[in-house]
């Protein structure tokens, strides 16, 4: 079989099931039983009215529930007394290895395209959406990891890898979005032999200021990301679309459950909402995100070179001399 990917809807292959990954809202919604109180040392950051707050008397909060993100397992709010086990050199962690698709915002929509297919994918019967990066042809197949278990260096890395085992919080009061952040780890990440991140005095020390403005940052950029996918919504220019992968060996393969942007409705709104488009920097992202769907091609050819590079290690089963 000649190998090459297609749009054709036609279901005449195993569904791959992309449509039925847990779907992340980026920020995560806490319950509390009572808003903080107390006076406490934080960091302030404005963006779209919110403040991201750092709150050491956090534990003094109580009942405070949080519903951990996408590729999670549990998440507490961060304290400056904990000690965080943080990520060294290339190695990946474990929970990267096999997650496939991946978010990604709004900023990195023109670097990430260069890579990876960006597609949306849908919650909420269509009614929202959330875009996403392809890993690989099949669900929980990562095709960036390497043997030695790191991000490929040739290709960009999301900014929701390099945040971990960090993310934001949104906090909710009496049923109301309050304008305030909360900090969160990992709790598995919260060991005694783990970097502190801040000293004796409360200061922050490099470890966390690095990963402190990554984390703001990120979270500003969900704003502008959630902006987007609701102006596409609106306008309904997203379609669904299934993907058919045609390997040179094997069976084909396909996914379902994604999202793109259909071009002849967006050749078809009016001048005001393309200009609108255009002025938010939208319009730029939908081209992005539509050129990257050549990158399907190189996830086949990657596929290849892993199945490749597994039957070579694997045993002939001959018995040696």
């Amino acid at each position: 079989m000649r190998e090459g990917v297609g749009g054709d809807e036609e279901d005449r292959t195993p569904d791959l099931g992309i449509a039925n990954a847990a779907l992340s809202q980026l920020s995560y919604v806490p319950t509390l039983s009572r808003y903080f109180s107390g006076k406490s040392a934080r960091r302030k950051t404005a963006v779209r009215g919110a403040r991201y707050n750092f709150r050491p008397t956090i534990n003094r909060v109580p009942a405070m529930q949080i519903s951990p993100p996408y590729g999670f397992q549990e998440i507490v709010a961060l304290t400056k007394t904990h000690r965080v086990l943080l990520p060294k050199g290339p190695t990946l962690p474990v929970v990267f290895r096999t997650m496939n698709p991946l978010p990604v915002s709004y900023t990195e929509f023109p670097i990430a395209s260069r890579d990876y297919p960006l597609v949306f994918i849908g919650a909420d019967e269509g009614k929202t959406f959330v875009p996403m990066l392809v890993l690989g042809l099949a669900a929980q197949q990562n095709l960036f990891v390497t043997a030695a278990n790191a991000w490929d260096p040739g290709v960009y890395l999301p900014a929701y890898v390099r945040r971990y085992p960090f993310c934001m919080t949104r906090v909710m009061v009496d049923g109301k979005e309050a304008p305030e952040r909360v900090a969160c780890v990992e709790k598995r990440a919260i060991i005694d032999k783990g970097e502190k991140l801040f000293d004796d005095k409360g200061n922050p020390l490099p470890e966390w200021e690095a990963r402190q403005k990554l984390l703001f940052e990120y979270e500003a950029d969900l704003a502008r990301t959630e902006e987007m996918c609701k102006l596409l919504a609106q306008h309904q220019l997203l379609e669904p679309f299934t993907l058919q992968a045609v390997p040179n060996q094997g069976e084909p393969l396909q996914l379902t459950g994604m999202y793109r942007v259909a071009e002849a409705r967006l050749a078809a709104l009016d001048a005001n909402v393309l200009k609108e488009l255009v002025q938010k920097g939208v319009l730029g992202r939908v081209y992005a995100h539509l050129l990257s769907h050549e990158n399907f091609q190189r996830l086949l050819g990657r596929r290849a070179e892993v199945t490749k590079s597994a039957a070579a290690e694997k045993p002939s089963g001959k018995k040696l001399n």
